[in-house]
């Protein structure tokens, strides 16, 4: 098996920033969890405003990291301009981004609406727990092209260090 590759700044520095917006993401997925876990009949007002705290959060952390992987330095786009094959699969996973970039929108429009009536918290639970574990998915799946690109490109593993 080969070495593990070490890979030039450049590469180091989307890996950096991909990771910075990671673990953003996943504190804000993580607060998320713990709000919708949170004791919600007979205080339905509070229980709301605990989860839309934590969905703001989570929809500031998916928008930069959104933004930042559709940037023209990203690592997505590094994998699209340099390997034709990978193209499609890049495009997927930033149109499945979209997608659950809007249900977290959407259900934050929801409980952000004054006039709306009481929320039926158990259905915004399960709401939001699919679509964390839609987000953990994609999180896997980009990670996997991630990987298979650059052992393509280096016909090696990437060093773990730099992984991390």
């Amino acid at each position: 098996m080969p070495e593990p590759l070490d890979l030039p700044s450049s590469h180091l520095a989307r890996l950096d920033a991909r990771s910075a917006d990671q673990d953003r993401t996943l504190r804000a997925m993580l607060e998320l969890e713990v709000a919708l876990e949170n004791a919600a009949p007979g205080r339905e007002p509070a229980w709301r405003a605990g989860v839309l705290t934590a969905l703001v959060a989570l929809d500031e952390a998916t928008n930069d990291e959104d933004a930042n992987a559709n940037s023209p330095d990203s690592l997505l786009s590094d994998i699209k301009r340099t390997q034709p094959r990978l193209r499609t699969r890049v495009r997927g996973l930033r149109t499945q981004y979209q997608q659950l970039r809007r249900a977290i929108v959407s259900i934050r429009s929801e409980l952000a609406d004054p006039d709306e009536e009481a929320d039926d918290y158990a259905d915004v639970r399960r709401r939001l727990s699919w679509t964390l574990t839609a987000l953990r998915h994609q999180r896997a799946r980009e990670s996997d092209l991630i990987y298979e690109a650059y052992y393509d490109a280096f016909r090696t593993d990437l060093n773990s260090e730099a992984i991390r």
